[in-house]
């Protein structure tokens, strides 16, 4: 039997020990099982792997020589789906045995990629004529978010979207938001028409009283202007409410 030595990678807990043989090589039941995922993730797609295998496949590149199969299941685990992982805070992931800096950095390139691939499929575009797009990206950019994030995205005078900010960062049950920024913010872009979208962390999307309240006090501001106020979206873990389909604006 070859030589085997200790070795303690800087991505991982600085209790935890990873047995590796002396040249430095994944086993190669590892290195097998890697390439086995990676050709059926190939030929197949996502489609056709669970959560936990996908999870694998990003945890790969951050850990190179180690079985990162219990890893993957102890964050579904934790935090419920692949979605769900991904968008966690960074402090909330290393609070899972075995999480460190690179696993972070992977998952949070990943979460990017995908915010950034929702976004291009609807800046400079029409809004009104690609609405699931825009629902989509919305829930991508801000459905697992811990606290509460206040959105604006501002249309020009064809509906296209021209400018997607976030405007405020709350707590976890509230965000302050200031009609008079939003107006003017609004003019300084030149834009004719705003769609305002928040989130809400516990899951539900059912508005509150002072977020019904805040989005008069925004179409009132809005209109004295000139600019029109499309909708208001409240982002919950699996679906929006639009405040123009309720009746409320």
């Amino acid at each position: 039997m070859g030589q085997f030595r200790e070795q303690t990678p800087d991505f991982f807990d600085a209790d935890e020990v990873v047995i590796t043989p002396a040249s430095g090589k994944q086993p190669s039941y590892i290195a097998d099982h890697r390439t086995r995922l990676r050709e059926r993730f190939m030929s197949g797609g996502a489609g056709a792997m669970p959560d936990y295998e996908l999870l694998e496949l990003v945890l790969f590149r951050a850990i190179p020589r180690r079985d990162v199969k219990p890893l993957a299941r102890a964050l579904l685990d934790t935090f419920g789906d692949f979605n769900r992982v991904i968008s966690a805070a960074p402090d909330r992931l290393q609070s899972v045995k075995g999480i460190g800096d690179a696993v972070i950095t992977e998952l949070k390139i990943i979460e990017a990629s995908a915010q950034r691939l929702s976004r291009a499929r609807v800046m400079r575009r029409p809004v009104l004529s690609s609405w699931d797009a825009l629902l989509d990206y919305c829930h991508t950019a801000m459905a697992h978010r811990a606290t509460e994030q206040f959105r604006i995205l501002f249309l020009d005078r064809k509906n296209v979207l021209i400018a997607d900010e976030a405007q405020a960062r709350g707590t976890v049950d509230h965000v302050p938001v200031y009609p008079r920024e939003v107006v003017k913010r609004a003019l300084e872009l030149n834009a004719s028409a705003l769609i305002l979208v928040h989130n809400h962390p516990s899951g539900d999307p059912t508005p509150s009283e002072s977020d019904i309240n805040m989005t008069q006090q925004i179409d009132t501001a809005a209109q004295a202007l000139g600019l029109t106020i499309h909708d208001h979206i409240i982002v919950g873990q699996s679906r929006e409410l639009s405040f123009r389909a309720e009746g409320l604006l």
